[in-house]
């Protein structure tokens, strides 16, 4: 099966082709826009901005990723586009241009949910078997899922307030380390001191497997304030201070779940997979590494570029949908918030609208 795949829900406009091959996929062509540049000034992401951009060049690069996998239209099986979740303007233009697409050459399209392109990108890099734990850390999720089918998924825990990301992102910017956030404080860090500031480990100790990074972000922009105005080397130590923290959160909380999922599916089935754009900090894959050494899983990392925003992802959970599901219809509406686990309870961070419980 031969899948042309749309990402639009961000700030990364992207096309690929991905192919079945045997279990696992082969990626044809990769072809990946940043509109970092665009966005640098404003300090994040600026909707509208994003939506124009993403419509100047979602076509070239179709015919792009088109060209870089030597096929034509008659070659491809269907046409895959994230529909959410995501910034709408941005899903307008990737829906939009693939049921146009659709409707011309007669190929069937699927309605992607971004995060189910997260949860199985190592399918397609490893042909990693079902069920597995999934670590989905992002700038608008923080989530640990049991992975147990293309489809079928189960959220184990989430943040109760802020996003992963979104703290990288908030502390990038508050320190003035410029745009993405993440990146920059990871390289600030590797030049910083991890125990000059004791930066709050919020819920740690306790039994709670949910997240919680605001009480963290405060103390971040309180210390900040009072060492104002900051040295480089100050602002160093913060970002070292700041990921160490992290990492602690993490580690603590996966040590957690991966005892309750052995509880619940004995010694097998332990893979640990870290997703999304906070899964390329190569800090945070070494510690959960030894975590998982020393717990008897093995972890599963993607390779960065298919942890930020990328079409080859939307494209392979295409494929793996189609064993199970019917193509989408032409009634199909972006949406800007979309929960892997639809019948979870509602929590901020969760992807679905409600209420922190």
């Amino acid at each position: 099966m031969l899948v042309l795949g749309i990402e639009t829900s961000c700030d990364e406009t992207a096309a690929a082709v991905v192919q079945r091959t045997g279990k696992g996929g082969s990626i044809l062509s990769n072809c990946i826009h940043s509109q970092i540049a665009e966005h640098a000034a404003f300090g994040g992401v600026v909707p509208e901005i994003a939506a124009r951009s993403h419509l100047a060049r979602l076509d070239g690069l179709i015919t792009q990723a088109m060209e870089e996998a030597d096929c034509n239209w008659s070659g491809l099986d269907a046409i895959a586009v994230t529909a959410g979740p995501g910034l709408v303007g941005g899903l307008l233009t990737g829906v939009m241009t693939a049921k146009a697409l659709s409707a011309s050459t007669g190929l069937p399209f699927f309605g992607i949910n971004h995060l189910e392109g997260h949860a199985l990108t190592p399918r397609l890099t490893n042909a990693l078997e079902f069920p597995y734990l999934l670590l989905l850390v992002s700038g608008g999720h923080t989530q640990f899922v049991e992975v147990r089918d293309a489809g079928e998924y189960r959220r184990l825990a989430t943040t109760i307030d802020d996003a992963l990301g979104e703290a990288f992102d908030k502390t990038a910017k508050l320190l003035s380390l410029g745009y993405p956030g993440g990146p920059q404080v990871e390289q600030a860090a590797k030049e910083g001191n991890p125990r000059r500031f004791d930066f709050p480990r919020p819920l740690s100790g306790k039994e709670e497997t949910n997240f919680s990074f605001s009480g963290l972000k405060t103390a971040i922009r309180q210390t900040a304030n009072k060492l104002a105005p900051l040295s480089n080397h100050d602002a160093a130590d913060i970002c070292a201070s700041f990921q160490q923290a992290i990492i602690d959160i993490l580690l603590d909380r996966t040590a957690k779940m991966i005892r309750q999922f052995d509880n619940v599916h004995g010694k097998h089935d332990r893979t640990l997979v870290i997703a999304g754009g906070v899964a390329a900090n190569k800090a945070i894959r070494l510690a959960l590494e030894q975590l998982t050494d020393e717990h008897g899983w093995s972890l599963v990392a993607p390779p960065p570029q298919l942890c930020t925003d990328n079409a080859a992802m939307i494209a392979w959970a295409a494929i793996e949908r189609s064993d199970r599901f019917s193509p989408s219809g032409f009634d199909l509406a972006p949406r800007s918030r979309w929960p892997l686990d639809e019948d979870a309870a509602g929590l901020i961070g969760s992807g679905k609208r409600g209420v922190k419980a």
